[in-house]
C-alpha cells in the first residue's frame, strides 16, 4: 500500500523541480551541428545545448553550423585557446581542426 503512495510523491516531486527550474537550463540551439571525424565520416549533433562547452572526444575538423545561433570552435580543449566564430549556416574550412565547441557564447 505505501509502493502507490511513493509513486504518487516522487511524481508530484518531480513535477515541483521541472517547475522550479530556470527557463535557461533547458535552452538548445535549434537545428543541428555537422564535423567530419576520423576515417572522414561525418558526425552530426541535433539541437545542441547553448553556453556548454563541448570537447570533442576524437581528431574534429571542418565544422559547420545549420543551427539558428552563433557558436565558436576552439582548438584546445574546454573551450580554450585560438577560436573562431561560425554565424549560422557558415561553415569552416574542411581541413580546419578543433578540440571544443560552444554554442551561443556569450
Amino acid at each position: 500500500m505505501m509502493r502507490p503512495f511513493h509513486r504518487i510523491a516522487l511524481g508530484v516531486s518531480s513535477f515541483a523541480l521541472a517547475l522550479s527550474l530556470p527557463a535557461g537550463v533547458a535552452a538548445a540551439a535549434s537545428g543541428s551541428f555537422a564535423w567530419v571525424g576520423p576515417n572522414g565520416k561525418t558526425y552530426t549533433l541535433k539541437n545542441p545545448p547553448e553556453n556548454k562547452c563541448l570537447d570533442m572526444s576524437q581528431t574534429a575538423r571542418g565544422a559547420r553550423n545549420a543551427t539558428k545561433k552563433p557558436l565558436a570552435v576552439y582548438n584546445g580543449k574546454r573551450c580554450r585557446g585560438h577560436f573562431t566564430q561560425l554565424a549560422p549556416g557558415q561553415a569552416a574550412p574542411a581541413g580546419a581542426r578543433f578540440a571544443s565547441v560552444i554554442f551561443n557564447p556569450h
